[in-house]
């Protein structure tokens, strides 16, 4: 499966989103983070921004929702232009129900975890998702170090999803870096997204496609 890199964002210049949502459209996705300030202790930003977003850059939107009640929130981010929704398991009352509705309207769906949150009681929820979102820090802040003891954690999930036979995409999130993505992709990871690692870049563009490199040098897989 081909890899893939989006960046995040959250570490962008909010000031001028057009700007930098334009500079890095070598990326397969660009990531929004939206935050509610309840789910995660921070506040960023929501539909109306992804709206404008849609309209400032030609990179498909893959929004990761850290919010309470995706399940009433989500539909609007695919009216905003979303093509992939993430929900947090954790906040969702009914998360087959949610993911199908996702897909109904015609936007991939997507389920994170926490890094306290196992995998395996989820297992039977896999064939109802087009991405499963392993978090690698604590969601609500951009800029946090890896916590390499979520590899095991993605080992695991690569296995379910082998195990099932299933084309679903394995995202990461959270540390994301030239020090970290071998290791990522090596533990099964195929989506990677990345923040201070590309915008913090003098030329977020070839950071882009130097993680992508790195993440193919471990895996021997090539890229989109």
């Amino acid at each position: 499966m081909a890899l893939q890199i989006n960046p995040s964002i959250l570490s962008a210049d909010f000031s001028r989103l057009a700007d930098e949502a334009k500079s890095v459209e070598g990326a397969d996705w660009l990531h929004v983070d939206v935050m509610d300030n309840h789910f995660v202790p921070n506040l960023t930003l929501g539909v109306p921004v992804v709206e404008s977003l849609g309209k400032a850059t030609e990179t498909p939107l893959d929004c990761h929702l850290m919010i309470d009640d995706p399940d009433r929130w989500a539909p609007q981010y695919i009216e905003a232009g979303a093509g992939s929704v993430t929900f947090h398991v954790e906040a969702a009352a009914a998360p087959v129900r949610l993911a199908r509705e996702i897909r109904a309207k015609g936007a991939r769906a997507s389920m994170a975890l926490k890094p306290a949150t196992p995998i395996e009681p989820y297992e039977d929820l896999l064939p109802e998702l087009d991405m499963l979102l392993v978090m690698t820090v604590e969601p609500g802040f951009g800029g946090q170090a890896f916590l390499d003891i979520m590899l095991p954690k993605i080992r695991r999930t690569r296995q379910l999803i082998d195990k099932h036979g299933l084309q679903m995409w394995l995202q990461v999130d959270g540390g994301v870096s030239a020090a970290t993505i071998e290791r990522c992709a090596e533990a099964g990871a195929d989506v990677f997204v990345a923040g201070s690692a590309v915008y913090g870049a003098d030329d977020p563009a070839k950071a882009v496609q130097a993680l992508r490199q790195l993440a193919e040098k471990a895996t021997g897989t090539p890229g989109t």
